[in-house]
């Protein structure tokens, strides 16, 4: 079960920001983070509202036909039945400056989840709105201790999980037998099932070009082949079961031959991604250390000024990295490490997490190197996963 919304820590953060309140809107289900903050039995045909002042007891208006979806939500529950009562309870509550779900000039996509209407319909009534981001990270994307915890089991399966498909590999080789990429894709899937671990997809297994695609979906009727002098690349990631568990989520690169037998330019782009995930960690750690606020679109640049150096910013095909936090996707609602795909400018804040993982991506080859990174509230930035600073060779 979903534990209880943190109210204290919620309107600390807004009082800290001089936010006054924070305004959730839903309309059949549109909003996951009104879902994550109060969780149950949500089937409504209607619009809701969820207000949280910076400082007082958080109120809730719905339909009266979804008034019973609502039963005991710990907070008092207003009804209303027409579009002049609601307008006139967020007239009378959704005062001042506040937050809701929306991205000024849609910079954010995954904070532009309320409609431009109802922006509209909120400063009509007198509210100045500002973009939730950060709140939703101070509160929904914050690692809970028990996600710290069943995270750190997961990352430690991962690690194993992933050596053990370069092992499986390798061994098929020394034998003599044929080995493809849905093989082995088939062997990370059982092993994930044997340590109780759940995951939303199945993971990448890629040779050579497929690499080179950042998604690359395995075939089950035609894979490649894994034979000498491929070079494969491996995603992979899992978290124990339940939507509020972490999960890890890694990727590593190998090549079937022998170090000798390498090509130079395979060493290369490595070198230079490897750079870019590390440029990425360091920034953001000396930041942490002197005290200074970080954004993740200064992390992505940080990483990505490092492949461009190298020659191969053109094998840029994405952001550096993702969100991960609580809830039923990998990819969290926190901040995203980006200055590529958007301009995100949320805050690296103590008790998210997130993946560095920076890519290279040409016709022959591609090259991701991917780590999870919490944010310790006393540590700040450390890597919680495995971390490749080799090559694996097969």
């Amino acid at each position: 079960m979903k534990p209880a919304m943190n109210l204290t820590l919620i309107q600390t953060y807004m009082q800290s920001q001089s936010i006054d309140g924070w305004l959730l809107y839903d309309f059949r289900g549109s909003n996951p983070i009104l879902t994550q903050l109060l969780p149950g039995k949500r089937w409504t045909t209607r619009r809701v509202l969820f207000f949280i002042p910076a400082k007082g007891q958080p109120r809730l208006l719905v339909h009266h036909i979804d008034h019973g979806q609502f039963q005991s939500p710990g907070y008092p529950l207003d009804n209303y039945l027409t579009w002049q009562d609601l307008r006139a309870w967020v007239a009378q509550h959704a005062a001042g400056r506040v937050a809701m779900e929306y991205s000024p000039g849609g910079h954010l996509p995954a904070m532009g989840i309320v409609d431009a209407g109802t922006v509209e319909l909120v400063r009509s009534c007198g509210a100045d709105v500002v973009s939730s981001a950060n709140l939703v990270q101070a509160s929904v994307a914050v690692w809970s201790p028990s996600a710290i915890a069943g995270h750190a089991r997961a990352s430690e399966h991962c690690a194993r999980i992933m050596k053990g498909a370069f092992d499986y590999i390798r061994t098929h080789h020394a034998r003599g037998a044929d080995v493809t990429e849905h093989d082995v894709q088939r062997w990370i899937q059982g092993e994930f099932a044997a340590a109780q671990l759940e995951t939303a997809d199945a993971p990448i297994v890629a040779v050579n070009d497929h690499a080179g695609d950042p998604h690359f979906e395995v075939s089950a009727t035609a894979p490649s082949r894994i034979v000498r002098g491929d070079w494969v690349l491996i995603d992979l990631w899992a978290r124990e079961p339940g939507t509020q568990h972490i999960f890890s989520d890694i990727t590593w690169v190998g090549y079937a031959g022998r170090a000798d037998q390498l090509p130079a330019r395979h060493r290369a782009v490595f070198e230079a991604v490897k750079a870019g995930r590390d440029a990425a960690l360091t920034f953001a750690q000396q930041r942490w250390s002197r005290g200074e606020v970080t954004q993740g679109w200064q992390v992505d640049d940080a990483a990505r000024a490092e492949i461009q150096a190298a020659g191969f910013g053109s094998g840029v095909k994405h952001r550096t990295g993702h969100s991960l936090s609580a809830g039923p996707k990998v990819h969290g609602v926190g901040v995203n490490i980006d200055n590529l795909e958007t301009h995100d400018t949320r805050e690296l804040l103590p008790g998210i997490g997130f993946t560095i993982e920076p890519g290279a991506y040409f016709h022959d080859l591609g090259i991701r190197l991917e780590i999870d990174v919490y944010m310790d509230p006393a540590k700040g930035p450390v890597v919680t996963s495995c971390i490749q600073d080799e090559i694996e060779f097969i």
